[in-house]
């Protein structure tokens, strides 16, 4: 049986794959960090609303 894919649960996990992307980058410390947390915030946003199980 195949697992639906939850759009929100999508989301979440191009977000995590961008905020290592993020990490990365060819900038400064302080933007790759600034950038790496901003991702991982809105995943983790994501996936308390119920987007990853």
């Amino acid at each position: 049986m195949k697992h639906a894919l939850i759009p929100s649960a999508i989301r979440a996990f191009a977000h995590r794959r961008m905020a290592l992307s993020a990490l990365r980058a060819n900038s400064s410390l302080f933007s790759r960090l600034a950038c790496y947390n901003a991702n991982i915030a809105i995943a983790r946003s994501l996936e308390a609303a119920g987007g990853a199980q």
